[in-house]
C-alpha cells in the first residue's frame, strides 16, 4: 500500500509519457480509487501520435484521425493538462506550467507541485544553421506536417499541370528530402510511391517528369536495418529513378534553390528536413544531471542519476544498455525501447511507492522494419533478412499490433482492407491549414499567409 498521498506528474504526452501513465493507472487502480494517489499529464496536444504510420498517413493509405490516440479517452483515471512545462525545480518540487487559459489570462505561468516526476519531453528536430532552412523546409514528426506535406506534394503537381513557365514547372516537381533514417526513407518512399499514382490524372504530368532527391550526409542509408539492407534500398529507391546521394549535405536552400556540397543546385518548393532529432529544450531549465549530448542521465532502474523522485525515459533519457558489454552503451532512441521502458517505469514507480525493490530494463534490439512504398519494404529482425513484400507485410502487422488501443487497431485495419479494395485519394485539402481566409476574403479583408497570392491559403 501507498503509506502517503503521491502526486505523479508526467511531464510528456507521447510514447513514454502515455503508456507510463496507463501502466501506471492498470498498477495503481485501487490507490487511485482511494484518492491515495493523483496522476497528472502536461502534454502540448491531446493525443499521442502514432509516428510510425506518418508516412502511411502522407501517402493517404489511413486517415490521420487514426494515427493518434487521444489521450483523455485512454487515461480516464488521469487529469490531462493541455499546456507546457517550461522550467522544473526539482529540488523544490515544483514545475512551471503554460496553458492556454494562463495565455488568455495573461498572468504568466503557473506553479505545479508534485511528488514524483516522470521526465518523458519527447524530442524536437535537429536543425542547423543552413540559409534558408527555416524559411522554407518542412519537418516530418507530427502528423499535421505529415498531412501538410501530403497536401503540398499534391498542390507543386497541380502547379507543374497548369503553368507555362518551364522553371516554374521543374521547381514544382522537384521533391528533396534531407536524411536517410527511417523518417527520411520511409515519408519518401510513400510520398513518390502516392505521387506516381496520382500523376495517372493528369493530363500533362507524367512520373518520369518528377524528380526525387535523398541526400544523406553518411555514407549509408537506414542504418538500423543493417548494411546489406541499406544497400538494397540505395538500389531500390535507384530503380525508381530516386536520386540517391550519399556523403552528401545540404548547403542552402535559400531562395528556393538545394544548394548540395557535391555542387548540384535544383530548384526545388519542396524540402523536407529529416536529419535527425534533438532533445526537448525543457531540459536545460531543469536543475537534473545532463550528458553531453543534453539528455537525462539515467540508471537502469530507469532514476534520474543521482537525484531520488525523479524518472525518466524515451528520446530525452541516457538509459544504460545492460544487454550489451560494452561500457557507457546507451538504448537506442527509439519507439521500440520507449514502448518497453514505459512498462518498466510505471512499474519501478509502483514499486517505490510501495517501498519494494526496483526492477532493471533490459531489452535486447531485435531489429528494425521499414515501408519503401506500397509492397515494398525491407527488415532485419532476429537474425533474418526481408526485403520486398514479405517486409512489407512484416512491417504492417507489427505496426499493427503496437499502435495502441483495439479502437485503433480495428479502424487501421479496415482503412487496409479498404485501399486494397478501391483507388487512393488523390485529393489535396490544402486550404484546411487557413480555413478562415475564404471567408475574410469575402468580408472584404486580406488573406492571412498569402505568399503566392493564392486566395485559399495553399502553400
Amino acid at each position: 500500500m501507498v503509506k502517503e498521498r503521491a502526486r505523479i506528474l508526467v511531464v510528456g504526452g507521447g510514447y513514454v509519457g502515455m503508456y507510463t501513465a496507463l501502466r501506471l493507472q492498470r498498477k495503481l487502480k485501487r490507490e487511485l480509487g482511494r484518492g491515495e494517489v493523483e496522476i497528472t499529464v502536461v502534454t502540448p496536444d491531446p493525443y499521442m501520435t502514432y509516428q510510425p504510420f506518418l508516412p502511411e498517413a502522407a501517402a493517404g493509405s489511413i486517415s490521420p484521425r487514426h494515427v493518434v490516440v487521444p489521450l483523455r479517452r485512454v487515461l480516464d483515471r488521469c487529469r490531462i493538462v493541455i499546456g507546457e512545462v517550461t522550467a522544473i525545480d526539482h529540488a523544490k518540487r515544483t514545475a512551471a506550467l503554460i496553458t492556454l487559459a494562463t495565455e488568455e489570462e495573461k498572468t504568466g505561468s503557473e506553479q505545479l507541485t508534485y511528488d514524483e516526476l516522470v521526465l518523458a519531453p519527447g524530442s524536437i528536430s535537429r536543425t542547423l544553421p543552413i540559409p534558408g532552412l527555416a524559411d522554407h523546409a518542412i519537418g516530418f514528426k507530427t502528423v499535421e506536417e505529415a498531412i501538410g506535406l501530403r497536401n503540398h506534394v499534391i498542390e507543386q503537381m497541380d502547379i507543374a499541370s497548369s503553368t507555362r513557365d518551364p522553371a516554374i514547372r521543374d521547381a514544382a516537381l522537384t521533391f528533396v528530402f534531407v536524411g536517410g533514417g527511417y523518417a527520411g526513407v520511409e515519408a519518401l518512399g510513400e510520398l513518390e510511391d502516392m505521387a506516381r499514382y496520382t500523376a495517372r490524372y493528369y493530363h500533362n504530368v507524367r512520373p518520369e517528369d518528377m524528380k526525387w532527391i535523398l541526400v544523406e550526409a553518411s555514407d549509408r542509408i537506414l542504418p538500423e536495418v543493417g548494411e546489406e539492407m541499406g544497400r538494397y534500398t540505395v538500389t531500390e529507391l535507384r530503380r525508381r529513378n530516386i536520386d540517391v546521394r550519399l556523403n552528401t549535405r545540404l548547403e542552402s536552400c535559400a531562395d528556393r534553390v538545394a544548394v548540395l556540397s557535391d555542387g548540384a543546385r535544383f530548384p526545388t518548393r519542396t524540402v523536407v528536413w529529416t536529419a535527425g532529432v534533438k532533445p526537448s529544450p525543457l531540459l536545460a531549465a531543469t536543475d537534473l544531471p545532463l550528458n553531453e549530448r543534453g539528455r537525462l542521465k539515467c540508471t537502469p532502474q530507469l532514476t534520474v542519476d543521482g537525484v531520488t523522485h525523479a524518472w525518466a525515459a524515451g528520446d530525452a533519457s541516457a538509459v544504460p544498455d545492460v544487454t550489451v558489454d560494452e561500457p557507457g552503451r546507451e538504448t537506442a532512441p527509439n519507439a521500440q525501447h520507449a514502448v518497453r521502458q514505459a512498462k518498466a517505469l510505471g512499474d519501478n514507480i509502483a514499486h517505490s511507492l510501495r517501498g519494494e525493490p526496483l526492477e532493471t530494463y533490459s531489452h535486447k534490439y531485435v531489429g528494425s522494419v521499414a515501408s519503401l512504398g506500397l509492397h515494398k519494404g525491407v527488415a532485419h529482425v532476429y537474425g533474418r533478412k526481408l526485403k520486398g513484400y514479405p517486409a512489407w507485410f512484416m512491417h504492417r502487422v507489427y505496426h499493427l499490433s503496437r499502435v495502441p488501443t483495439f479502437n485503433r487497431k480495428a479502424r487501421v485495419l479496415a482503412e487496409w482492407t479498404l485501399s486494397g479494395l478501391f483507388k487512393r485519394e488523390i485529393v489535396s485539402l490544402g486550404s484546411l491549414e487557413h480555413p478562415r481566409a475564404e471567408f475574410e476574403l469575402a468580408a472584404g479583408g486580406k488573406p492571412p499567409h498569402e505568399p503566392t497570392g493564392d486566395p485559399k491559403g495553399s502553400s
